[in-house]
């Protein structure tokens, strides 16, 4: 191996430097994906919040705005980029998986075995370490004693020239030389042995421990360079893979602003905001060089009969209205909405009568359920007392009652804005006026005071006393007609008190004659006298009809 030509042990220290500064790289990159995942969840968050912030509320004017195409495309690209930031999400969730997990995992593999391996390298180099003392201690020993025994044998040799000595000190001295020659070949012995073995250690050390060493170190140490490039890898791939799903996001957003339609907007506008006025006619030429012929012209606000009052008259134009400028009266809206425009009037209405309708709808469901539950106690009357709940029926009958007299009122001032009734006429009224004592008026002004008898806008309101006066003169005008013929007569069934406006009290038994039928209201008009007419509701009187009077309706 590369690495384990290097035959100096201080290489174990640079290799465990580096070792552990690609360990450090490796938790640095996980520190790095780390934080992408935080900024790619805050990014999420932080869209999903913003597309959350523009959503319209529910049940709010803001929601029924989104009824235009520009709108609705709006709305698409809300949702999509709520989706778009979910595949950020996804990034997260995916990095976070496939990488920090994963290096995690990896990091403390690597340190093991990056632990093993200096451990086994540096019990490699302990053990030579040993064997180098051991053959320096054998190598120190057998020199001392080849030195021993040189002494030995010259001390030997001393006495036995000396003539002086002994024979007994010279046999002493010669075994003791031999007993140190001897010595110095046991240490030469051992020594040969030892050096032969450590020769043998030195090779294996540096022809096999080592580099097997070197070797896992170098395969550990290169298997994280490539864990490193496999991350970079999979951190693109991740991106890549949500980037199908973001284009689809983008798409949409395209398709949802293609699909935006300037007429179809348009025409919304046209239908929401229509009044339904007619425009006005021309304004005559008045000359007022002839004062003693001058005549009134048709659209002037001139007085018709000299009294100070405007001439009004049903059809067609509307007498001296400027319509596209009239100022709309401020403060509360009136029940019956006759301060707005025709088109506008007639959509409030109808949106009243539709409430009105699902809500008489929930009480006769909670009607019907009221009269299952009293079946029940009756069948079981462990169960409850069916008694108990007759209140709460009572109530919930009166409450539908009511509701369809208020549905009947609506629908009554519907069927005027429609053309189905003549314009505020006494049937609108008497509806209008059988409800002024339960649902008193928030304003001062009657429909009459607001509206020419056209369906048209009063002027401006400071102008209010002059629009009294036209309808003053409007009832004038009805004062001024033939009384309508009798068409029948008919008998009180019971006792009437009529207090409000347009009606009129009947005592049971009382005959009197009837001038104008049920138009399905409820209310049938009859006559006392010349000087005593009215409406009555049509369930206390028994209506007998005249076939051949003028007006009657043949019933076959």
């Amino acid at each position: 191996p590369a690495w384990a030509t290097e035959r100096d042990s201080d290489q174990f220290d640079n290799l465990e430097k580096h070792t552990q500064w690609g360990i450090d790289t490796l938790e640095k990159c996980i520190k790095f994906v780390k934080e992408r995942t935080e900024i790619e969840l805050s990014y999420a968050k932080q869209l999903r919040n913003l597309s959350k912030k523009y959503q319209p509320k529910k049940n709010s004017k803001e929601e029924e705005e989104y009824k235009y195409t520009s709108c609705k495309a709006f709305i698409s690209t809300l949702n999509e980029m709520n989706d778009y930031a979910g595949q950020h999400e996804v990034i997260s969730e995916n990095m976070a998986s496939q990488i920090i997990v994963d290096l995690a995992r990896y990091v403390q593999e690597l340190k093991q075995e990056r632990k093993s391996n200096f451990h086994d390298g540096r019990k490699a180099q302990q053990h030579i370490e040993t064997c180098w003392k051991q053959l320096e201690s054998s190598k120190r020993r057998f020199e001392r004693d080849c030195k021993e025994a040189d002494r030995a044998q010259q001390y030997f040799e001393k006495m036995d020239a000396d003539i002086n000595v002994t024979k007994a000190d010279v046999e002493k001295a010669r075994q003791q030389a031999q007993i140190r020659h001897q010595m110095a070949e046991d240490s030469k012995a051992d020594y040969s042995s030892i050096l032969q073995k450590f020769n043998h250690e030195q090779h294996e050390y540096y022809h096999t421990h080592i580099p097997n060493i070197f070797q896992k170190i170098q395969e550990m140490e290169e298997r994280r360079i490539v864990r490193i490039g496999e991350s970079m890898k999979t951190y693109a791939e991740v991106d890549r893979q949500v980037i199908p799903i973001i284009g689809k996001c983008l798409d949409g957003i395209v398709k949802a602003a293609e699909s935006i339609d300037q007429k179809n907007d348009s025409q919304l506008v046209i239908e929401a905001y229509k009044s339904g006025f007619e425009p006005p006619g021309d304004i005559e030429f008045e000359d007022y060089t002839q004062p003693m012929k001058r005549t009134v012209s048709d659209n002037s606000l001139s007085n018709s009969r000299g009294e100070g009052k405007p001439d009004l008259k049903f059809g067609g134009k509307s007498k001296g209205k400027l319509w596209p400028f009239i100022k709309k009266n401020k403060g509360a809206t009136p029940e019956d909405f006759s301060n707005l425009p025709p088109e506008q009037r007639r959509k409030k209405l109808q949106q009243k009568v539709d409430e009105l309708s699902k809500e008489i709808q929930k009480e006769m469901d909670q009607r019907d359920a009221i009269t299952k539950m009293k079946d029940v106690y009756l069948k079981n009357p462990q169960m409850g007392d069916p008694a108990s709940l007759d209140h709460k029926l009572a109530e919930v009958s009166q409450n539908i009652e009511k509701l369809r007299l208020e549905t009947q009122k609506f629908e009554a001032w519907l069927a005027e804005v429609e053309g189905r009734l003549p314009a505020r006429s006494e049937q609108a009224r008497r509806q209008s006026g059988l409800y002024d004592s339960q649902n008193p008026p928030t304003v001062n002004n009657c429909a009459q005071d607001r509206e020419s008898p056209d369906g048209s806008y009063t002027e401006e309101q400071s102008q209010e006393s002059e629009v009294k006066v036209l309808a003053t003169d409007f009832d004038d005008e009805f004062d001024d007609e033939e009384p309508l013929p009798a068409i029948g007569t008919c008998k009180a069934l019971y006792t009437f008190e009529g207090q409000n406006e347009g009606t009129i009290s009947v005592v049971e038994g009382e005959t009197l004659y009837v001038i104008e039928e049920d138009k399905g209201d409820g209310w049938t008009r009859i006559r006392r006298n010349e000087d005593e007419e009215g409406y009555v509701p049509t369930s206390y009187v028994e209506v007998y009809l005249d076939k051949n009077a003028k007006g009657a309706k043949t019933y076959i």
